[in-house]
C-alpha cells in the first residue's frame, strides 16, 4: 500500500471526496479523545488526537491529513475545552509534523508496521524539539515519551491494523 501518489491524485482540494474523508477522520478524532478523557489523564496517556490524523494521512494523503490535523484539535477545543487553548500550539505542530512525516514515509518506504513506526517517531521527535522551544520546559517536551508511550504504541500497532483493515476501501 504505497498510497502517496494515488492519494494525491484522488484527494484534491477541489474534490468533495476530500472533505467527506476529512470529516470522517475529524469525527474519529472527536469521539475517541472524549472517550479517553473519561480516564484520568487519558488524553496524556493515549494521545488520541493524533490517531485518525495518522490513519487519514496514510490512507488519503496529505490534503486529508492536513484538514484533519488542523480541524480536529480546534473543534475539540471549541466544543469541549480539550485540548486546552494553551496546548494548541504544541498539538498543532505535532499534528502537522505527523502529516508531513506520513507523506515523506509514504514516498520513501512501502507500507508496513515499520513505516508507521517511523512516522510516529518522527513526529514525536520533531514535536518534542518544537515543544521545548515553546516554553523551554524539558519535562513538557518529554511528556509524550514519559506518559504517552502507550498512545504511541497504539498509534503504531492500532494504526497499522486499521490501515490494513481498510486497505481495500
Amino acid at each position: 500500500m504505497n498510497t502517496a501518489s494515488l492519494a494525491s491524485e484522488r484527494y484534491t482540494f477541489k474534490s468533495l471526496r476530500t472533505y467527506w474523508a476529512a470529516l470522517a477522520f475529524i469525527c474519529g478524532n472527536i469521539v475517541v479523545p472524549q472517550l479517553c478523557h473519561l480516564i484520568p489523564n487519558g488524553g496524556l496517556i493515549f494521545l488520541p488526537i493524533y490517531f485518525f490524523t495518522l490513519v487519514g494521512a496514510f490512507k488519503c494523503g496529505w490534503k486529508v491529513g492536513l484538514l484533519t490535523a488542523v480541524l480536529s484539535p480546534l473543534v475539540n477545543c471549541a466544543l469541549f475545552g480539550m485540548p486546552p487553548v494553551a496546548s494548541l500550539p504544541a498539538i498543532l505542530i505535532k499534528s502537522l509534523t505527523l502529516v508531513a512525516a506520513v507523506e515523506v514515509v509514504s514516498r520513501k518506504m512501502s507500507f508496513s508496521i515499520l513505516s508507521v513506526a517511523v512516522a510516529v517517531l518522527a513526529y514525536q521527535l520533531v514535536g518534542m524539539v518544537f515543544e521545548f522551544f515553546l516554553d523551554l520546559n524539558l519535562m513538557h517536551a518529554l511528556q509524550d515519551i514519559r506518559i504517552g508511550w502507550p498512545g504511541m504504541l497504539i498509534q503504531i500497532v492500532g494504526g497499522y491494523l486499521v490501515l490494513k483493515a481498510i486497505e481495500k476501501w
